[in-house]
């Protein structure tokens, strides 16, 4: 008789790519043990309850998607509300609105008609054009340039980026910044895809639902304890960084962290806004969140005496901190096609989500990439 292990999949990662793919495998009947060296299920999207509010844990979480079937997928689980992603950007005492949009051309120069807006911005443009005298741009302060001119680069990206990413503008990639949105009406909703929103009932109820039937558990290390995990599945679905599962043989991709830190606030509202960019580079943090405003709107921000901001820092990524975005320049490109070569090689072992794939993903997408894992 054939000695069939207790599991069909060891998910490794409690995130939402793994809790999807663990709703999947028990839609098909498969026995599933899902593991996590985190306290808690969920990766980046969890969130916690802080004096009576949802406080996105990780960074602000707005799931957004253009595809109808991801969208249904969601909210056959939860319910969604009809919160819009509209950040605004704070320079020198003053606010505009994001994406780039009439509001933000007004404010930025008192015009009120597309046409003077594109003028100005193709004014700004051409200067820059002239200057490359043909050539492509190098790096990502020459590609902001050509895209939306000066005074946008200057006032709402420079500093912002150069926060985020550690680095001045002209050391960075161009890639990263091929495409900025420009809209010449007066549309503050980020973006384009049709549906948009935040569980209602939050994060934490749409993981604990999509790990529904699967065995759970938390605060265990997958790699230091392999060989004895392994023996439990007949395969295993990784979703934690690749080049940790390989023992970093080939070196360290690396990675932009960031850090928050939490505020409780005696008093109803302090921004009056859910994300506001401080794109300075005066200002230490890249921004502030006020987590009340995702689920509450109008005066029922005001049915809570308090509020909770966090403030959030980007820092270099080192071994031991938690990695948020890959930096997809050309030696880690390198470095990353290499492990997923070994990673080929490993038998019943299937990799994906973000870190496995060394690639950010939006949340629809994680969803999307689960849905399509060969089960």
């Amino acid at each position: 008789m054939e000695n069939r292990k207790p599991y069909d999949y060891l998910i490794v990662g409690a995130g939402l790519f793994g809790a999807t793919v663990a709703f999947r495998a028990r839609q098909a009947g498969k026995r599933c043990l899902v593991v996590d060296r985190r306290s808690h299920a969920g990766g980046n999207v969890w969130q916690k309850d802080v004096a009576g509010i949802a406080v996105h844990a990780y960074g602000p979480h707005i799931f957004h998607t253009s595809n109808p079937d991801v969208w249904q997928f969601v909210t056959s689980l939860v319910r969604m509300n009809s919160f819009i992603n509209s950040p605004l950007a704070e320079f020198g005492g003053k606010r505009y609105n994001l994406p780039f949009n009439m509001h933000t051309f007004e404010q930025m120069w008192g015009v009120k008609e597309p046409d003077e807006a594109r003028r100005i911005i193709d004014e700004q443009r051409a200067e820059v054009v002239k200057q490359l005298a043909g050539r492509e741009p190098h790096n990502l302060e020459e590609q902001a340039l050509v895209l939306v001119g000066r005074d946008i680069y200057e006032t709402l990206i420079k500093g912002y980026t150069e926060k985020q990413w550690g680095r001045p503008c002209s050391e960075l990639p161009a890639f990263i910044i091929r495409r900025l949105p420009v809209r010449f009406t007066y549309d503050n909703n980020y973006f384009n895809d049709p549906f948009q929103g935040i569980p209602i009932e939050g994060y934490n109820t749409l993981v604990d639902k999509l790990l529904e039937g699967a065995d759970v558990r938390l605060g265990v290390d997958y790699l230091r304890d392999k060989p004895a995990l392994d023996a439990l599945a007949e395969k295993v679905v990784f979703t934690g960084s690749i080049d940790e599962y390989f023992g970093f043989r080939l070196g360290h991709l690396e990675y932009r962290t960031v850090r928050f830190e939490d505020e409780v606030l005696e008093l109803p509202d302090f921004q009056h806004h859910a994300v506001v960019n401080f794109t300075s580079a005066d200002v230490p943090f890249t921004r502030i969140i006020e987590h009340k405003h995702f689920t509450c709107f109008g005066e029922d921000v005001l049915s809570n005496p308090r509020t909770v901001i966090s403030r959030e820092y980007s820092a270099e990524w080192k071994p031991g901190t938690e990695p948020f975005y890959p930096l997809n320049n050309e030696r880690n490109t390198r470095l990353y096609e290499q492990y997923a070569e070994l990673a080929k090689a490993e038998k019943n072992v299937l990799f994906g989500g973000r870190l496995a794939e060394y690639k950010y993903y939006d949340m629809d997408k994680v969803i999307e990439k689960a849905i399509q894992l060969p089960i």
